[in-house]
């Protein structure tokens, strides 16, 4: 099973460049060259601290009534945490470059409950030019309380949703894992698609 390790930030704000560098994100179920991502994470003694780095020359950010519905639709980082491997109950956090979320509390097969929202969470996105970030945190605490960090590990899926518009306006799906789950259609909700994250210097 693949495993990132989250360092221990050595100052109050995270310097990224402590951060172990994650760039294997692939697009398994198609031929074009998958657009670069970069995820990083660092941690402190209350938070898990994480950022994403992707360029996309075709952003997807369409308009809808709620940040969660427009979530749904757009180019966006995920992170899913889970609290056992057979995913009897997981969570999910879709973020967008404009900073909207899609938060959701799930049980295997994509039962999923879109009411919850993450304890705690806070994101910012920035986009510049045909690159974009989203820049989050997450109090330990809370995923603690979610029963996915146990001792100094949790089951993490990390993936990137990365749309681009046809010729004839319609909006391609594009899906990129950390973690290639090996199924014939794209999906993220299988323990497959989930890899370890090992928060280093914690019991």
């Amino acid at each position: 099973m693949k495993r990132y390790n989250v360092r221990r930030s050595r100052e109050s704000t995270p310097n990224w460049s402590e951060a172990e560098l994650l760039t294997d994100f692939t697009l398994p179920w198609e031929t074009r060259t998958p657009p670069h991502t970069a995820f990083r994470a660092l941690h402190d003694e209350v938070w898990l601290h994480f950022r994403f780095e992707c360029v996309d020359e075709d952003l997807v950010l369409p308009e809808a009534p709620t940040a969660k519905e427009r979530a749904m639709l757009s180019d966006r980082v995920e992170l899913f945490f889970a609290a056992d491997s057979a995913l009897a109950c997981y969570y999910g956090l879709e973020m967008t470059p404009r900073g909207d979320v899609l938060d959701f509390k799930a049980a295997h097969y994509r039962q999923i409950d879109r009411s919850w929202c993450c304890p705690g969470l806070e994101i910012a996105g920035n986009i510049a030019g045909s690159e974009y970030s989203v820049t989050g945190r997450i109090p330990l605490a809370s995923l603690r309380e979610m029963g996915v960090l146990r001792g100094h590990e949790m089951l993490t899926g990390i993936f990137r949703a990365e749309f681009f518009h046809r010729e004839d306006g319609s909006v391609h799906n594009g899906w990129m894992p950390w973690v290639n789950p090996g199924s014939a259609k794209p999906d993220f909700h299988v323990p497959e698609a989930f890899g370890v994250m090992v928060l280093e210097g914690k019991s």
